[in-house]
């Protein structure tokens, strides 16, 4: 190492919004009542930095800090704490900071804890302690809420190195430091600080191993020390036994049979009373607190020490047979870093028969086969198959540093042609998009020789990531080659009968695809039936998600979602990390194909919530655009402009064109439902008329609809001639259920009076062939205000009543007021029964205001409807501003008022 880098102070707290918002609420309810909060979360993870951003953040009166680190002339005792409060003068609020507080003796911690309750009638004060994750919360602050922090996910650490290092890191780095930090912020700035700069720009070797003891001993403190040698032993095996499990845990009696090993001598028993305080034992599986202590805990062990552990787990899983964790712990119990071609030979070949093993253990055992192997080609197609594992295990962080290890100019073109696989594919899902498509390409052409359907499978992916950007010359130019007939190598291998299923697939799959995108529908239709056809009766994850893709393209929905569910279902029973948010995304966009938004609403935070944990950016910005849309339609702009842009953000440095054109279709649609055609048809404008802006190939022409409405109010009657003719095209092939129903919608808004009625009412009875409340609503909506201006007022209450039920059903908010304005301007709705209404709600709101109506608290209402106290309490302070009350009283009787209004709403009837 040639010296210490001088890390920066980060501008801004990474991926702490939850918690921050926690705290808010807190710091929010002064100066009208106290409040008590526990941050806890292990060493690294930041709670001194949300501590000091609350200090910071308090203004309405004097902040008192307790403990350890927080200043020189702090007070020691809780009773000391009640003295200087009560010498806080006048009626002003007061924070209390309490850091570190589990590091106070058990009398000091009851103290506290009184005090705590003593405060609560004091006036408003509130406390806010901090406290260790690696050991259970002491039971003097059981009783207090509490907020955990967690580790930062990849995209987020990776934000973080990008704001203490200005960017200004290698590649090959960046990936070796987010693999090593595990989402832990406290050891990623250790990180980067022990490296130099010429180490951080690649100039120079990083040091091994990156995270040394010195540096997770920094972090972690005393964290992982043991009362005793036998807590320490035991902690040390516990340690060591998680390393080969592929999880968080590991089972006790092979801990304590390894243990009996470790100290074959005569002496107390192996485990010692209580467990030591880093432990949990769940059943009969024993895990730590926390992640970081774990790794310290083993890397700060005596080499000789650690070796002994490793070797008495092999020997206590020889004696039950389980052969790969067996050979693993075999591998770690030698001394030095010497290769060891045999026992290496003995690994892979264990990784290889092992299919059934997870994952993530199968990467830990290729990766350490290939350190023990001397043969550089060897080493590079077992660092490829570690990689392969690890991105299927949803680790793409581990799998980046795995791929640049196998780079070897030595290796086989099949070796380099699999890596680049596995890379391309990781870019698909975190990266820009173009560099995917080139790596997967190349991925195709090295293959080629070997292995035909392996490249065809490469090719294909090149297509996807070609049509992600939106590059349609790319995307056909990928699909050109005739597709081979051979058994396709891929990332899981399958048995031989499933591997041609596969290659069927994959081959069906690109040749109708191709078809599809040169216009030829009678050639496509066929191919991709037969990819529809194959996923009833597969159960792989990657067949059942190409099914879903060609039932999307086919517009066969019922169809996509059965092949997206199976899939789900398929790579949750495999482990298959990866493919979790692909599948809960082809099952969004079914649903919003469908027109039920809420579902797809429910899919989306699913995906949204398992991209993020595994690393998958452009995913992740997918499901933000489908929740953009799904909120479009609820009176939620602020939910659309964030999701918006968070998806657009991702969009433009990834190079994302089909989620650009989902997210600006979202803003312009919120804005068409708001009652803003002019700011809806510029926006939509851009997206669905000829020109180099023009929105996504594949994704234009469902805008289209929403860009006639717009226009027509608007006033732009003649630049919807082209379009329509482009989507009327697009209805005739039948692959949108809606489109032939709303190419009449849009024929009625531009036909003459004398047949305008009648193009409303052939859209409407379209509707009903295709189901969908959302769009037949908004037709009927249109046909509505159509009605009510040529003065035919009774047809019109029924039309614009049927919208409004249909809005209500949907939960389309900002929809519904609209009809509601509609059938006001008819007298059919007073302004009485409007302001009573719970439509203008969204639908989260309308249930937690039905039960507050009902008696229920916030905390029986979180428990209700499975979600934080901290959500309840955000959404009833939404629901309270929307509908003008000032308390739970004035909200139930206006609940009640809006009920029993609801059947005159819903039919347009007046009372």
């Amino acid at each position: 190492m040639t010296g210490e880098t001088t890390v920066r102070t980060a501008v801004r707290i990474h991926g702490r919004g939850a918690q921050q918002d926690a705290v808010r609420a807190l710091l929010d309810g002064m100066p009208a009542r106290g409040g008590h909060l526990v941050v806890t979360g292990e060493p690294g993870l930041g709670r001194t930095t949300l501590l000091q951003w609350a200090a910071r953040s308090f203004r309405a009166g004097p902040v008192l800090r307790l403990g350890p680190g927080l200043g020189p002339d702090a007070p020691a005792t809780a009773e000391h704490l009640l003295d200087t409060l009560r010498e806080v003068p006048g009626p002003a609020p007061a924070l209390v900071c309490v850091d570190d507080a589990h590091l106070w003796d058990a009398p000091a911690r009851i103290a506290l804890s009184r005090a705590t309750r003593r405060l609560r009638p004091a006036g408003p004060t509130a406390v806010l302690l901090a406290v260790a994750g690696h050991r259970a919360v002491d039971p003097e602050f059981a009783h207090l809420p509490l907020v955990r922090l967690d580790p930062l996910s990849p995209p987020v650490a990776a934000d973080l190195l990008d704001d203490l290092t200005d960017g200004a890191v290698a590649p090959a780095v960046r990936e070796r430091l987010l693999a090593e930090a595990e989402g832990n912020p406290g050891l990623l700035h250790a990180l980067v600080r022990r490296l130099s700069p010429a180490e951080l720009r690649g100039h120079l070797p990083l040091p091994g191993p990156l995270a040394d003891a010195a540096t997770l001993a920094e972090v972690a403190g005393d964290a992982p020390a043991g009362p005793c040698g036998d807590a320490r032993d035991l902690l040390l095996t516990v340690a060591a036994a998680v390393r080969a499990s592929d999880g968080p845990d590991a089972d006790a009696g092979l801990v304590l049979d390894a243990v009996r090993r470790l100290r074959p001598e005569p002496g107390p028993g192996p485990r010692p009373a209580p467990l030591p305080a880093q432990l949990a034992l769940t059943g009969d599986r024993l895990r730590f607190h926390g992640t970081l202590v774990r790794r310290a805990v083993l890397v700060t062990a005596a080499p000789d020490r650690r070796r002994a552990a490793h070797r008495a787990l092999a020997d206590a899983l020889e004696t039950g047979g389980d052969p790969l964790p067996a050979l693993l712990h075999r591998t770690w119990s030698l001394a030095g870093p010497a290769p060891a071609p045999r026992l290496a030979d003995r690994l892979a070949a264990a990784a290889d028969r092992t299919v059934s093993a997870p994952y993530g253990l199968r990467a830990t055992a290729y990766a350490r086969a290939a350190e023990l192997t001397a043969d550089a080609a060897t080493r590079a197609e077992r660092y490829t198959a570690a990689a392969e594992q690890a991105l299927l295990a949803g680790r793409p962080e581990r799998a980046r540093p795995l791929l640049t290890a196998a780079r070897d100019s030595a290796a086989p073109a099949a070796v380099r042609g699999r890596a680049e696989l596995v890379r391309g594919l990781t870019e698909l899902r975190d990266g820009p998009v173009g560099d995917a498509h080139q790596s997967l390409l190349l991925a195709a052409s090295l293959l080629a020789p070997e292995a035909p359907t392996a490249a065809d499978t490469a090719t294909l992916a090149a297509a996807d990531a070609a049509w992600a950007a939106g590059d349609l010359p790319a995307c056909l130019a990928a699909l050109a080659p005739e597709p081979r007939h051979d058994l396709p190598v891929h990332l899981n291998p399958a048995p031989p009968r499933a591997a041609g299923h596969l290659a069927a697939v994959v081959r069906e799959h690109r040749v109708g695809m191709r078809a599809m995108l040169e216009g030829r529908i009678d050639r496509a239709v066929a191919p991709l039936g037969q990819v529809v056809e194959r996923g009833r009766t597969d159960d792989r994850p990657e067949g059942l998600l190409r099914s879903a893709a060609a039932a999307l393209l086919l517009g066969d929905v019922d169809a996509a979602r059965r092949g997206g569910a199976r899939a789900l279902a398929a790579a949750r029973r495999l482990g298959s990390d990866a493919l979790v948010p692909q599948a809960l995304e082809y099952l969004a966009y079914a649903e919003l194909r469908a027109g039920r938004h809420p579902q797809a609403r429910t899919h989306a935070e699913e995906g949204l919530r398992t991209a993020l944990r595994t690393g998958q950016r452009n995913t992740a910005a997918h499901h933000r655009a489908i929740l953009a849309l799904a909120a479009s339609i609820e009176e939620e702009p602020d939910v659309v402009a964030r999701h918006v842009t968070a998806a657009l953000g991702t969009a433009r440095r990834h190079g994302l064109a089909q989620v650009a054109t989902l997210a600006e279709w979202a803003t312009a649609r919120a804005d068409l439902g708001r009652g803003r055609p002019f700011d809806a048809a510029d926006r939509l404008g851009l997206l669905v008329l000829p020109g180099p802006g023009r929105g996504h190939f594949a994704v234009w022409r469902l805008a289209v609809p929403c860009f006639v409405e717009a226009a027509v109010l608007a006033g732009r009657h003649e630049e919807t001639r082209e379009v329509l003719t482009d989507f009327a095209g697009w209805a005739a092939f039948g692959a949108d259920p809606q489109a032939a129903a709303q190419l009449a919608r849009c024929h009625a808004l531009l036909a003459p009076p004398d047949r305008a009625d009648g193009l409303f009412r052939h859209a409407l009875a379209r509707h009903d062939e295709a189901g969908g409340d959302f769009e037949r609503a908004r037709t009927a909506l249109l046909h509505g205000k159509w009605l009510r201006r040529r003065r035919r007022p009774r047809e019109a209450r029924g039309r614009l009543g049927t919208a409004l039920a249909g809005f209500d059903r949907c939960g389309a908010g900002v929809w519904a007021a609209q009809a509601r304005g509609e059938l006001r301007a008819l007298g059919a709705l007073s302004d009485g029964q409007d302001t009573g209404t719970l439509t203008r709600l969204t639908p989260q709101q309308r249930r937690i205001a039905r039960h507050v109506a009902e008696g229920a608290t916030n905390r029986e209402v979180a428990l209700t409807l499975a979600v934080s106290t901290r959500t309840v309490d955000y959404h009833l302070r939404k629901v309270f501003a929307a509908l003008g009350v000032r308390s739970r009283l004035e909200l139930a009787r206006m609940v009640e008022q809006a009920e029993q209004a609801e059947p005159v709403e819903k039919t347009g009837a007046r009372p």
